[in-house]
């Protein structure tokens, strides 16, 4: 969400906010189903499913000829007995309070973050820039896919993105998706800055904060491969209804899990 150049603005879908960057994509695909009062979405080049989905996205233009060509793709099925396990920094989170800005870019529902709020990691310190939405999770756990996947957007002074994966299993209520939720976008790829609702992203971190590390790449094209990707061991918990709020807008917005090619994964003791 902010200023890192398009490529990087590919993690996934984009709002027409300046500050939009690496957890973006281009406009993106009809999502799968949204209520009758939600505007239309305008044609994208890329989507989920069909012509356009997931298999064919290397195909579509040079730009994204990564999404089929390259070797650390993203997301990918986590192996636990094939994990290095070692002592790894942990991740410090430094989010505050931000207004809620809100997007549904035709491929997800983004928020993008006030300025201030990030995560440190081995002393490297990466603003929080925007987080979206997967349903089901891209992430899986041996073969496990979840209910739904959280990407928290991070990018360092060196435009590096750092990406933290949350994911959520059905159960009780979630309070930190309460307000997001209940101002879901009523019209498609308008970013509404929601008067009066802020938001805090330290209410959805799990308590114990282990992770799983890897190399990656944006999920949506072009697929570039330039994102650190955390995906935090200890799922989090939200109710069935906050899901159909979600699934209101979007049923499945997932790419497959890609291969490993050899990377190695390292997990947090």
């Amino acid at each position: 969400m902010t200023v890192v150049s398009l490529a990087l603005a590919a993690i996934l879908p984009l709002s027409a906010h300046a500050q939009a960057p690496a957890g973006a994509q281009a406009p993106a695909a009809a999502p799968t189903a949204a209520p009758a009062a939600h505007a239309k979405h305008a044609q994208h080049e890329w989507t989920y499913n069909g012509a356009t989905g997931p298999a064919k996205w290397g195909g579509l233009k040079s730009d994204y000829v990564i999404c089929k060509t390259g070797h650390a793709q993203s997301p990918i099925d986590i192996r636990t007995n094939a994990t290095t396990k070692s002592q790894l920094d942990p991740i410090v989170f430094e989010y505050q309070p931000s207004p809620l800005k809100i997007i549904d870019n035709g491929h997800t529902v983004q928020v993008n973050y006030a300025p201030g709020s990030g995560m440190s990691i081995g002393g490297v310190r990466h603003e929080l820039l925007q987080f979206h939405f997967h349903t089901p999770s891209e992430e899986r756990i041996n073969g496990k896919q979840y209910p739904l996947g959280l990407h928290l957007v991070h990018k360092n002074a060196d435009n590096k993105l750092a990406v933290v994966a949350v994911l959520f299993k059905l159960g009780k209520e979630n309070p930190a998706l309460t307000n997001i939720f209940n101002n879901l976008p009523k019209e498609a790829e308008v970013e509404q800055a929601v008067d009066g609702v802020t938001i805090d992203m330290t209410g959805i971190l799990p308590p114990t904060q282990g992770y799983y590390n890897f190399p990656g790449s944006l999920t949506t094209p072009p697929c570039s491969e330039e994102a650190n990707w955390f995906v935090l061991k200890t799922p989090v918990e939200m109710s069935k209804a906050q899901l159909a709020q979600f699934h209101k807008l979007y049923k499945h917005n997932a790419r497959p899990v890609q291969h490993l090619n050899g990377r190695v994964i390292k997990e947090s003791n």
